[in-house]
């Protein structure tokens, strides 16, 4: 990535807790414009954390969050959300609303007046539900799809902001193989916008498939970023997980191929 490219996401000494208790301390990290960085750790690590503090649901006990130059907490919440998308892993559908409904809610931080049913709106309504594959969905409700149809609803709803930067978490946590593929692929073309996205996952193989950069969270601190190939070594995958692993490199990519859990004591 080249130097001049935009700065859009500053971590700056971050620290965060609950009840007294640290789960991240002094994160530090500064993403650009275009760039796709994937987020791996253990259960418990603050990756989920991490991604709430950057999109504003959560406020930092220290240190400060910069987005696009701005910080975050003087930011009120529409203007966070023309910046940002935020994907979670599950979404709490308390009113019903099917999915061209929910999806659509995506252009609400642009809405001038009571309605944002844009021509332009259904536009990128339609667009979105198309790439992801659930325009076939758009008279459902969000509640009877499936983990894997409600994930790509979410995305699509994403897509829609139009965001400069877009925060996802586990984002093929529910899906099969060729829907991963698909959702990485369409997510790494978001990029040419120059848009930036830090994905939160477990998949070490599909982060470093498609990641420009890789960061390991482990006990709250940040102890590996760069590339995958930089980042995603046996070493560094044993000290964190606990696991022993072979890394393959077939010249297109890495993968992390488990062999062992590492006992205690040895």
């Amino acid at each position: 990535m080249a130097s001049e490219t935009q700065i859009s996401l500053t971590i700056e000494g971050i620290r965060f807790g609950y009840n007294g208790s640290d789960i991240l301390e002094n994160v530090e990290f500064e993403a650009r414009s275009g760039e796709l960085i994937g987020l791996i750790g253990p259960n418990g690590s603050g990756k989920s954390t991490l991604l709430r503090l950057m999109n504003g649901i959560l406020r930092p006990k220290a240190g400060t969050i910069l987005m696009e130059g701005r910080d975050l907490n003087k930011m009120k919440v529409d203007e966070i959300a023309r910046v940002c998308a935020n994907v979670p892993t599950e979404f709490n559908e308390d009113f019903n609303l099917s999915v061209q409904e929910l999806v659509s809610l995506g252009r609400y931080p642009f809405a001038k007046g009571l309605w944002w049913d844009s021509t332009e709106d259904e536009g990128l309504v339609e667009a979105a539900m198309r790439k992801y594959g659930v325009h076939h969905l758009k008279d459902r409700r969000f509640s009877e799809l499936s983990s894997g149809e409600g994930q790509r609803v979410l995305l699509a709803k994403a897509m829609v902001q139009c965001p400069r930067i877009m925060l996802v978490d586990e984002p093929s946590a529910h899906l099969d193989l060729r829907y991963k593929l698909e959702v990485m692929e369409h997510l790494r073309e978001m990029l040419s916008g120059n848009v930036t996205i830090v994905i939160a996952s477990h998949d070490l193989n599909l982060l470093a498939k498609y990641c420009d950069k890789v960061m390991i969270l482990s006990k709250g601190k940040i102890v590996g970023m760069g590339t995958p190939r930089e980042v995603i070594t046996a070493e560094m995958v044993e000290a964190v997980y606990g696991v022993e692993v072979a890394i393959i490199d077939d010249g297109d990519g890495i993968f992390a191929i488990p062999r062992r859990t590492r006992r205690k004591g040895t």
